[in-house]
């Protein structure tokens, strides 16, 4: 399999680069620079808002760039020098600038590993590798919090951000291993051979095609209200766990994402090896399902033991989605020839939500206590399952055709469909769209 090890290895070491910081950014601020947990809702909503920003641009970028391997190496670079920023210069202003800085490289990291994938094992592999992604992905995550709450707690809060900048650094080297020859830039970006023949070029639909997949609709607002319910609850945990344990706040935090992350790993593999056999949506239902739950139960008892037994839900939940929903975005733009746009798209509308349930949920704990925030957190995740379960469709099953993805190029523009092509990514070149793998070598980047 093309670029099995590298990506292997980008995946495992960028873990703790792709908004990996963030719980223990939370904790070094909160606990170690004692700031209010409005402030620390602030900055996290700052690097979030930055990332959202950046995430549909990132995803127009990755579609008609040839430079995927190189567009990760710099990011990588780039969030070393951000976080370096964040461990010597703790006030509001730096933390913000780095918080951007970081957040915008962040975007570039999913749709650049997803366009490499696709591009080097085919659609027919896809499922499986993106798995595997998710299951290195999460085993990395496993290992950095180890290592980042052991020396948060006996060395200084401020040393996960060390941690942190050492791992962005190694992520670089790994993916500068990929072999850029062996990515097939058509298909990377969604354009299938199938398609190309229905259509008489391996040219993008029109953009505005997009907005017309009433699923791809539902999705987005699913996830959405998804992770506004989710991204605020780790966090939150770790700022309860650390009440009159400061000083071991990090450890704490790193526990917790010891506890999820080592769940995540085989139900990312569980996603990988079934999801074509059984389809995408009874997997998603599961995810969906103990988010709510899981808000609920936070409330019931502030014993550690307890909140951390907790976590093993988030790793259910949050294995599942990460690994299906580059799967289910595949499925959904299948031949539009912008399947790394909609990822950046679909990934800024449920950033939105995450970015807002931080500065949210840092208001209502300020003002109503931790219960009342998890509390509302989880009716938000309750309204997200209804949704996927009564309005979304099954995206792909083995023996079954794709249901609900992007809808037939028109033979006639309507003339509001012109309005979107200024929108559009520029395709490469169609001399090299058009070679086969084994002579695109020399474009490297």
């Amino acid at each position: 399999m093309r670029n099995r090890a590298a990506l292997d290895w980008s995946n495992f070491l960028l873990a703790d680069v792709q908004g990996g910081v963030g719980p223990f950014l939370a904790i070094y601020l909160w606990s170690g620079r004692e700031w209010d947990a409005t402030h620390v809702g602030l900055v996290m909503t700052i690097g979030g808002i930055a990332t959202v920003a950046a995430r549909s641009p990132a995803g127009a970028y990755v579609d008609s760039t040839l430079c995927k391997r190189g567009l990760v190496v710099s990011a990588a670079v780039v969030v070393a020098m951000g976080v370096g920023v964040l461990a010597l210069f703790p006030s509001f202003w730096p933390v913000a600038g780095a918080q951007t800085i970081v957040g915008i490289c962040d975007a570039a990291f999913p749709p650049a590993i997803a366009a490499i994938s696709l591009g080097s094992v085919g659609r027919q592999a896809f499922t499986r590798r993106i798995g595997r992604n998710e299951a290195f992905s999460h085993a990395g995550n496993v290992v950095a919090a180890v290592l980042a709450g052991l020396a948060g707690y006996w060395i200084a809060p401020v040393a996960v951000l060390w941690l942190a900048v050492f791992f962005a650094l190694l992520s670089a080297g790994a993916a500068l291993s990929i072999d850029s020859g062996a990515i097939d830039y058509s298909l990377a970006r969604g354009l299938d051979e199938s398609s190309d023949a229905d259509h008489g070029s391996a040219r993008p639909r029109a953009l505005s095609v997009i907005f017309e997949s009433r699923p791809l609709l539902v999705f987005t607002a699913a996830i959405t209200l998804f992770h506004f319910a989710n991204a605020a609850m780790l966090p939150l945990v770790g700022e309860r766990l650390s009440q009159g344990h400061k000083e071991a706040g990090s450890l704490f935090i790193g526990a917790c994402i010891v506890v999820a992350q080592a769940v995540m790993v085989p139900m990312a593999a569980l996603v990988g090896a079934k999801a074509d056999d059984w389809g995408r949506k009874p997997l998603f239902l599961l995810g969906f399902a103990v988010l709510p739950l899981r808000g609920v139960l936070y409330t019931l008892w502030d014993d550690p033991s307890y909140l951390l037994s907790i976590q093993l839900l988030d790793g259910v939940g949050a294995g599942i989605f990460g690994a299906l929903f580059f799967i289910v975005i595949a499925d959904l733009t299948k031949g539009s020839g912008h399947y790394n746009l909609v990822l950046g798209a679909a990934a800024t509308a449920w950033g939105a939500g995450a970015a807002l349930s931080n500065a949210v949920a840092g208001v209502i704990v300020d003002r109503a206590g931790f219960n009342a925030a998890f509390l509302f957190l989880s009716g938000v995740a309750t309204l997200a399952l209804l949704l996927f379960w009564f309005a979304m469709p099954e995206t792909g099953r083995k023996g079954e055709p794709i249901k609900g993805g992007v809808p037939a190029f028109p033979a006639r523009d309507a003339p509001w469909r012109r309005w979107f092509r200024f929108m559009e990514p520029p395709s490469p070149p169609s001399s090299l769209l058009a070679r086969p793998i084994s002579s695109s070598r020399s474009a490297r980047c």
